[in-house]
């Protein structure tokens, strides 16, 4: 049995490090993947893992997680977003890795990567509508605007009308077809970033729901976060790092998008974090062994201990 992740968790050490786990306590990761962080939580610990995933692709490595570490470690199936469903008690430490896994990325039939031309799906739980859906039937506002969204692509409204001028001639189905129209709009050029790469990150946030997730993801695993537990969550790019970070500092009572010609809130009333860290970013040797690493940022929050406030 081959017990080793295949892929390199992202700040694995940062991680561990806000996560700090210890023996006896009990830990949720919510995005499982590959199993990357969820193994070495119980390396550094004898501690439980209570690990969710919406995709049923992982449960192969979920079962040799399970065969290797017993009654430490359990598989939960679902949507992280209903983390307070899938676990109805309190745990001392969430982690949360956001966005797509490389695991997914690599299997080239899921549809998630421009570079392998395979059905355009990109849905993590293998269910309900794909980015072929979207593609062939929102209106060309509606695409221009999802994808200027969920991409930040400035060029959202000349991508759209060139999707719905190539539909018209045939549906657009497949990675290659689609990354082809996009690049008859930003020329790709050797040495810089692909074209698609926008485009394909605001479809598969709207295929999979990713920052509805994300919020109730946040919310929810506060819920269920013991007195003085911590809460670990690493993005990928600004629209998830935003909702992270504007969400820990109005948990810590720490006023968001407040005018500084207006008097401060005193926010303490609804406040339950204790503390809440900045953007921690990878190291620049993890950058250059590891290229998914490049655009993360690690926040992390410790919930109020109600005992020793």
């Amino acid at each position: 049995m081959n017990n080793k992740p295949k892929h390199i968790p992202v700040m694995l050490t940062e991680v561990l490090a806000a996560l700090s786990p210890e023996a006896g306590k009990t830990y949720v990761d919510a995005t499982f993947g590959n199993g990357g962080y969820s193994e070495a939580i119980l390396k550094t610990a004898d501690c439980k893992v209570i690990a969710i995933d919406r995709d049923p692709n992982v449960k192969p490595r979920a079962d040799e997680m399970k065969a290797l570490y017993g009654n430490r470690f359990d598989f939960r199936a679902g949507c992280f977003g209903d983390i307070a469903e899938l676990i109805d008690f309190p745990v001392d430490g969430i982690v949360f890795d956001i966005g797509v896994s490389s695991m997914q990325i690599d299997q080239a039939e899921r549809g998630f990567s421009y570079s392998k031309d395979a059905a355009l799906d990109m849905r993590m739980s293998c269910k309900g509508t794909s980015a072929a859906d979207i593609v062939n039937s929102y209106s060309e506002k509606e695409l221009a605007d999802l994808i200027y969204r969920f991409g930040e692509e400035r060029k959202s409204r000349q991508i759209a009308a060139k999707i719905i001028a190539a539909r018209k001639v045939e549906p657009i189905t497949t990675t290659k077809q689609l990354a082809e129209i996009i690049y008859q709009v930003i020329f790709k050029k050797p040495g810089q970033p692909d074209p698609a790469t926008r485009t394909f990150q605001a479809l598969r946030i709207a295929v999979n729901d990713e920052l509805g997730e994300l919020e109730r993801g946040l919310d929810n695993g506060l819920k269920i976060l013991k007195d003085g537990g911590r809460m670990v969550v690493v993005t990928f790019h600004s629209l998830e790092d935003r909702i992270v970070k504007n969400f820990f500092k109005q948990k810590a009572g720490k006023d968001t998008n407040v005018s500084r010609y207006l008097p401060q809130k005193n926010s303490d009333e609804n406040k339950e974090l204790s503390f809440c860290s900045k953007a921690v970013l990878p190291t620049e040797l993890e950058i250059e062994n590891n290229s998914r690493a490049h655009s993360a940022k690690l926040r992390y929050a410790i919930k109020i201990n109600k005992e020793t406030e």
